[in-house]
């Protein structure tokens, strides 16, 4: 049960931490799994990929397929409405981050 619960959370948390990365500048997918297991989120390609995509199917990011060493590599990077939603969500979570840091 409580497995369930902080990985509902942290799925929250990994998506500001895509939306951070997407506006600084654009990103593949397994620079972002490795990003976010350097801050501590154990995540499989079958999570993150599903995230990514559903990300971008609500507007926040977009896709860009750029080839690579012959390959086709998509990268992300955020929207007008994924910067509208990085800005609030960063004052949202400052305001809670104050109020539970004791």
């Amino acid at each position: 049960m409580k497995e369930k619960i902080l990985r509902k959370l942290f799925l929250g948390f990994m998506q500001i931490h895509i939306l951070h990365h997407g506006k600084k500048e654009a990103f593949y997918g397994s620079w972002m799994m490795d990003e976010l297991k350097e801050h501590g989120y154990d995540i499989s390609p079958g999570t993150l990929y599903p995230l990514l995509h559903n990300m971008e199917s609500k507007k926040l990011l977009k896709k860009d397929d750029r080839i690579v060493h012959g390959k086709v590599r998509k990268y992300y990077s955020t929207t007008d409405l994924g910067d509208q939603v990085l800005e609030e969500t960063r004052i949202k979570a400052y305001e809670l981050f104050k109020e539970i840091k004791d």
